[in-house]
Formats: structure tokens, sequence, C-alpha cells
């Protein structure tokens, strides 16, 4: 289950996304948890990701890699998985790429396969201060975080 870092989730800490996603859930999944996909479109506009080592999805496991900017500036950034569930769930805390980072938060990524065959795809951003999502809110969390959801629709329309 999630760390015993994030008690009690209120809702004025947290960023919700959803997108409906034209591709079965599992291959939505793929394209999330194994690093060699989602690093192929897991960038907002105008930004690209340099990965220190690639890897799948499990408890335990980290993600290390860089966000690079128009002007080459470059955003470390570390990923660490809690909890994966094949086909439904990911979570893992998301920060600076340093240990201990006190500003990192927890993802809850959700896959629910529709009849039609599309998956809704919800993304959960749990900060650990309300403060802190508002200051991630205000930086432009919610448009960077649809621009990389756009990502993935045009990565899951070019790979079947």
């Amino acid at each position: 289950m999630a760390s015993d870092a994030y008690p009690n989730a209120q809702l004025e800490r947290e960023i919700v996304l959803s997108r409906v996603v034209a591709a079965p859930r599992d291959v939505v999944f793929v394209a999330w948890s194994d690093s060699r996909r989602m690093f192929q479109w897991f960038a907002p506009a105008g930004m690209r990701c340099d990965v220190h080592a690639h890897g799948l999805a499990e408890p335990g496991a980290v993600w290390r890699f860089d966000m690079i900017g128009t002007g080459d500036e470059r955003y470390g950034n570390r990923m660490r998985f809690l909890e994966v569930v094949p086909n439904q769930r990911l979570v893992f805390e998301h920060g600076a790429d340093q240990d201990d980072d006190p500003e990192r938060f927890l993802t809850t990524i959700t896959f629910d396969q529709q009849d039609d065959g599309k998956t809704v795809v919800t993304l959960r951003q749990l900060h650990p201060t309300t403060a802190q999502r508002q200051r991630t809110i205000g930086f432009g969390a919610v448009e960077i975080g649809y621009q990389t959801l756009d990502g993935l629709v045009r990565h899951l329309e070019r790979s079947p």
C-alpha cells in the first residue's frame, strides 16, 4: 500500500487529472510501467527526458531521469515505486533527484478499462502540504500534466 509519509489524504493537497485513451488498458499500462516505453513520451511540450537507467515498474524500483528544457537546462527527477498492480494501478513517490526530497509527492495512476475498449487514465498527485500543492499548480502542473498525457496519446497512436 502507499507510504505512511502521506497519511489522511486530503482534497486540498491533491491534484487530479484524467484522460480517456483510445487503447486497451494493458497497452496503456505497459506504456507507463516500462521505462523504455514511458520515456519516449513522458515530457511536457518542448521538453524531453534523459534516462539514467531503464527498468520495469515494481515495488522498490527507482527511476532517475532528467527533464531537459528548450535551453538544455536539466531538472533531475526520481520516482520510487511503492505499489504496482498490473493493468490497474501504479503508486510512486516523485520528486527531485535527491535523497529525502521534502517536496516529493505521492502519485497514484489508475487504469480503468471501458466497454468500448478505451481506457480512463486517472493521475492523482498527493502533495505533503496544501501550500506545496498551490505552488505546484502555480508553476503550471495541471497544464504540464495534460501536455504529458497528450504525449501518451500520441505515443499510443504511433505504437500499437
